[in-house]
């Protein structure tokens, strides 16, 4: 059997993608940092030691009932997604957010969707991603945005906040830094003089709602990708198809 730990564990992973094993299995031990370094046997020369950097996936909402399935709220679905798609149980509250330890593939994963309400989602992202020593460049945040057409999903390595409040108060509690990926969910621009805050408190019409549903089956896979084998022509591709999606030739 091959074993992960780190120095000071806050869980154990147990994997055997060599031996043909079951996938890693977590266990809660004790309170240390998110860090995870595996041994992986070799055939004949022993032991390769192989360090996973945890990804840190952040989804933008409210909490509550009252905002469930809102327009605002798409990011905690994607969460909701990815939980169910890889069986990581989100069942633990820490810095004012619910998350949920796991992985993806070998690599480490940590679910979060804050509870302080969309302006403040800051104060759970900066404090998580200090407490397990998440660097930027893997953390993600996850949230809806007005800029693209409804259900059709962006991946970029960095940018602005682009007038989201979530997006500017996170970046605020990240040291003002814009060099983390952030994966977009489209959700279209208000029609005619309708007030930006009650479209985005409103729920989507039918036809949406199939579109934002098969988005999120798509942001699952793009995270997948993304955290397997990072910012590389696939995602280019992945990005490309997005835009073009709704474009009937």
């Amino acid at each position: 059997m091959l074993h992960a730990a780190s120095p000071t564990p806050a869980f154990c992973l147990s994997s055997s993608r060599n031996l043909n094993c079951p996938r890693y299995s977590t266990k809660s031990l004790v309170r240390a940092r998110f860090s995870v370094r595996c041994l992986v046997a070799e055939e004949k020369n022993g032991a390769t030691k192989v360090e996973y950097t945890p990804w840190l996936v952040v989804g933008l909402g409210n909490p509550g009932s009252k905002y469930y399935g809102t327009r605002h709220n798409v990011g905690f679905e994607v969460i909701d997604s990815i939980s169910k798609a890889e069986g990581i149980r989100m069942n633990t509250i820490q810095s004012k957010a619910l998350i949920g330890i796991g992985s993806i593939g070998d690599v480490p994963i940590l679910l979060a969707k804050p509870q302080t309400y969309m302006n403040f989602s800051g104060e759970s992202v900066g404090p998580l991603a200090a407490y397990y020593q998440v660097p930027l460049r893997h953390i993600l945040l996850v949230y809806d945005d007005m800029k693209l057409p409804n259900g059709v999903l962006r991946l970029q390595p960095k940018g602005g906040h682009g007038y989201h409040n979530g997006l500017k108060n996170v970046m605020g509690h990240l040291d003002g830094s814009p060099n983390f990926p952030r994966l977009s969910i489209g959700i279209g621009n208000p029609p005619g003089n309708m007030d930006v805050k009650a479209f985005l408190l409103q729920k989507f019409s039918s036809v949406e709602r199939e579109q934002i549903d098969a988005s999120l089956e798509q942001g699952v896979e793009a995270l997948r990708t993304l955290v397997l084998n990072g910012f590389n022509n696939q995602v280019y591709r992945f990005n490309l198809g997005q835009k073009y999606k709704y474009h009937k030739v």
